[in-house]
């Protein structure tokens, strides 16, 4: 049983051992690590990253990456063709267009469930959740996989600032526990409460913080659970945060650059996850509502078309003239597409049956086109596959194997379902 403090030891003394058994966390704003040559270089060769650019509620194959124009279902929208022979892409996404020798499409996807809900979940879990089993979803797992032991930055970051379907697409650590919650931002770009209250000197942050580690070092004596040292380790981030705020700031940005991006909050936050990654963190969701274009499909998808066709480029340029384009994996996923049919509001519903994801960067073939939908778009042609396929491939875009188990007791997990093989036709 631990003994009492005698009342005769200092405040300073009393936490001397703590402070000398835990570093206080670390500036984050010195973790542009361009600016080191040496730690670039680093991060070039081992360092893997992953930003997933959510398009929640449903973005329409036929408008950006599988058109059919000329077709009964195709819309008024024009194909136009991009840096790559033979493929072509929606007229919305001429930037886009001239970079597809980074991006590789997949126009297969067939995953059967057409419910906001139920198909976000897939899409964020790669399968379902069992009665008494929680998987985590694909941020928790490349977090796992990618994140380092000792980084002061957190390991999942999750934008998503809109009200519609959030609540299907914030994600879960499951069982790999709290140290791979996502850090979910919904009001703000900011974390908030990042900064120390004003009337708390430096001095007594400092102190508070070798309390508190010193009181947890006693907690933890003997009992050696995964779930005390999940949340420690979570702690540890959320403090090394509190020295970060520079990374959320783009003011810091030069004004060219935040052009580039655009003025819209998507564009704002899709360089932020630019700086996170760069920063180290391992996995940023970016998510852009609302695609649920049930009526006037075409002004919608002109509108947020136009912009993820502006962004997506200013994101692939701006890594590439970093040197991070080869270590990070950009992926635009969605919970579904839109129906071929055209509806009597004009609108495009629910599909699941046939629509489209992208991978650009790390890993991939850049210009590669997998999979075929039909004339019309309403069935796989060739090359079927579903979100544990997807999952694979992405896993081993990045150097995971796909194949792995965890280990829950005697039981093995693995990463995507047994027998699942990633498409490696989109993979360098």
């Amino acid at each position: 049983m631990a003994t009492s403090c005698s009342s005769s030891l200092s405040r300073r003394t009393f936490l001397g051992a703590a402070a000398t058994a835990t570093a206080i966390a670390a500036d984050m704003t010195q973790l542009n690590v361009l600016k080191s040559p040496a730690l670039a270089s680093e991060l070039k060769q081992h360092d893997k990253r992953v930003i997933l650019l959510w398009l929640a509620g449903g973005a329409s194959q036929l408008e950006t990456w599988d058109p059919k124009p000329g077709r009964p279902t195709g819309g008024p929208f024009r194909a136009i063709n991009t840096s790559v022979p033979g493929v072509q892409i929606s007229e919305l996404m001429p930037q886009m267009a001239q970079r597809l020798n980074h991006t590789a499409i997949i126009r297969s996807l067939n995953t059967k469930n057409g419910d906001h809900g139920g198909a976000a979940r897939l899409m964020h879990l790669g399968r379902r959740d069992e009665p008494n089993l929680k998987y985590p979803d694909l941020g928790a797992m490349v977090a796992r996989e990618l994140g380092r032991a000792d980084s002061q930055v957190p390991d999942y970051v999750s934008f998503y600032t809109a009200t519609e379907g959030r609540g299907s697409s914030l994600g879960q650590s499951g069982f790999l526990g709290a140290r791979y919650d996502a850090m979910s931002l919904t009001t703000d770009q900011i974390p908030p409460n990042l900064r120390r209250l004003e009337q708390i000197s430096d001095i007594d942050h400092q102190d508070r913080a070798a309390l508190r580690d010193l009181l947890s070092q006693r907690f933890t004596r003997g009992r050696s659970t995964g779930t005390v040292a999940s949340h420690n380790e979570a702690f540890a981030r959320v403090r090394g945060l509190m020295a970060s705020e520079a990374l959320f700031d783009v003011s810091r940005e030069p004004a060219a650059l935040r052009e580039k991006y655009g003025p819209t909050l998507f564009g704002e936050q899709c360089l932020v996850a630019r700086r996170l990654v760069e920063a180290g963190v391992p996995f940023v969701k970016v998510s852009r509502a609302w695609w649920d274009s049930h009526g006037q499909n075409f002004e919608t998808h002109l509108e947020l078309v136009t912009e993820l066709d502006r962004v997506m480029a200013a994101l692939l340029d701006d890594l590439q003239e970093r040197g991070l384009l080869e270590q990070t994996l950009v992926v635009t996923l969605s919970e579904f597409g839109r129906t071929p049919h055209i509806n009597s509001s004009l609108g495009r519903d629910h599909f699941a049956t046939a629509w489209s994801s992208t991978l650009s960067g790390c890993g991939v073939r850049g210009g590669a086109v997998y999979g075929e939908s039909d004339a019309d778009g309403q069935t796989v042609k060739e090359g079927e596959i579903g979100a544990a396929e997807l999952f694979a491939t992405i896993f081993q875009a990045v150097g995971i194997d796909p194949r792995k188990d965890y280990h829950l007791g005697a039981r093995p997990v693995p990463l995507t379902d047994p027998g699942t093989k990633p498409v490696m036709e989109v993979l360098a």
